[in-house]
């Protein structure tokens, strides 16, 4: 064993960025953005004639739906844009700290589940706002109004479903670290 002797060194590897993380960070940035500036542009503005008696021409009514007059579009505008600008913050410390401790891990995973349960609040306040705006409330006299403004509730509806898509990106980043916390207990 004397005159043996080893000339190989043991070199760490980087550890990889976690692809999946990356592309659902990625998911949960683009879809509240895009929903939120969606809902953010969208107004309609239309005439709607009015009938008093059948004997005189109807009177005709300007009538404008923007989201700044519902609170519960607000909320849902409000919540993408925090959502947007926490999974850019996450999404940027993700490339670059390509491995995280596991307090690091911890705190994101928690940021994670609140960031879902905001969007999923806020997805789910938008929706029965867009259930009365197509139904109307008989019991509460409201009539329906998808029907005179049609464009805009089409903008709401997309901008609904895109948020919903950035809500499973952050339920499936929450499902993948409780995946993980439960591999690294076993």
């Amino acid at each position: 064993m004397d005159g043996v002797r080893s000339d190989v060194k043991v070199v760490e590897s980087p550890k990889r960025i976690r692809l999946h993380d990356v592309f659902l960070r990625f998911l949960g940035l683009v879809f509240p953005l895009v929903a939120a500036v969606v809902v953010g542009v969208s107004n309609d503005t239309q005439i709607v004639p009015f009938t008093i008696t059948n004997g005189l021409p109807p009177l005709q009514f300007q009538f404008t739906a923007k989201w700044q007059y519902m609170s519960a579009l607000v909320y849902f505008l409000v919540s993408n844009a925090i959502a947007c600008s926490y999974a850019a913050g996450s999404l940027a410390y993700s490339l670059a700290a390509r491995s995280f401790k596991h307090d690091v891990e911890l705190v994101l995973s928690i940021l994670d589940l609140v960031i879902m349960a905001l969007l999923f609040s806020a997805n789910g306040a938008a929706a029965a706002i867009g259930i009365i705006g197509r139904d109307g409330n008989s019991h509460a006299q409201w009539r329906k109004v998808c029907d005179i403004f049609d464009g805009y509730c089409h903008h709401m509806t997309s901008a609904l479903v895109l948020s919903l898509i950035g809500s499973f990106a952050f339920l499936l980043l929450v499902f993948f670290a409780v995946l993980g916390l439960h591999k690294k207990r076993n």
